[in-house]
């Protein structure tokens, strides 16, 4: 009895084994099939902009009411926020053919944790973006964790996500 069930048991393995052998389970798709596109979900609803080879984003939120504008710093894939030492960062907006200069300076929230110089928000404020919905811009220098990213164009509200 013993022997029947070990043989059941190498013939019910050699099964498995070859049905996992296989190279694929249904139809292999035509060359010309759209190739599923890679995309990032904004937690916010903002605008995302890629840092690097998708290494950082930030995520741009216009509130037009107040003239503000908020960054985020969140990973690759935009689902965890990424803490900055910098207090502060700059990006060259252009608005009417006139550069316009946005300082996101960092914020705390207590609620959080984070403080200036320890933070994944930041946010600034001109009387331009009250009125503006679309503009293209360039970030001048950010440091995030070591990774100095520069001169990084974006437009806004499209971002910079090419693919």
């Amino acid at each position: 009895m013993n022997f029947a069930r070990r043989a059941a048991a190498a013939i019910f393995l050699l099964a498995v084994l070859a049905g996992c052998s296989r190279s694929g389970t249904g139809p292999t798709p035509p060359a010309d099939a759209p190739v599923a596109k890679h995309e990032h979900h904004p937690p916010h609803g903002g605008t995302p902009v890629v840092l690097g080879d998708e290494i950082y984003h930030l995520e741009l939120v216009l509130d037009p009411a107040a003239g503000k504008l908020d960054a985020y710093v969140l990973d690759g894939e935009m689902e965890n926020f990424i803490r900055s030492k910098q207090p502060s960062f700059e990006a060259v907006a252009t608005v009417g053919g006139q550069p316009q200069t946005l300082v996101f300076r960092a914020i705390a929230d207590p609620a959080t944790g984070e403080t200036v110089g320890d933070t994944s928000l930041f946010e600034a404020s001109a009387g331009w973006l009250k009125a503006t919905r679309s503009f293209d811009a360039v970030l001048t220098s950010l440091d995030i964790r070591g990774t100095v990213f520069t001169h990084v164009a974006f437009n806004f509200p499209q971002g910079n996500d090419k693919d």
